[in-house]
């Protein structure tokens, strides 16, 4: 699993690719959990994903709880058509906002 971080007006960025699962989760969790602020905006670009596992739909919520519970919003955009559909059927699309791309989730965070 890869990330790679950057900031765009005020909205930080993290470009995910790779498989999310047992293995993987707590790495993810260790680069994004230092980022989550008072106030943070957080888009996970997940287009480099091609595969969750029910342990990375997990860390994906505790990522959600830690950013709400700073009064920040965490969103994900560019979801694979399977990833998508699993989030959408196990509920977690209620918590997350979801965008085609990363352009059209950095318009809607700002």
């Amino acid at each position: 699993m890869e990330f790679q971080i950057t900031e765009v007006d005020g909205v930080t960025i993290v470009a995910v690719s790779g498989e999310l699962d047992g293995l993987t989760a707590p790495a993810m969790q260790d680069e994004i959990l230092p980022l989550i602020h008072p106030g943070c905006k957080i888009l996970l670009d997940m287009s480099g994903v091609s595969y969750i596992s029910s342990v990375g739909l997990r860390a994906l919520l505790l990522l959600y709880r830690k950013t709400e519970g700073n009064q920040g919003h965490i969103a994900l955009s560019g979801l694979s058509e399977m990833i998508h559909d699993t989030m959408l059927i196990t509920g977690f699309l209620d918590f997350f906002e979801a965008y085609d791309t990363v352009e059209t989730g950095l318009a809607a965070l700002n």
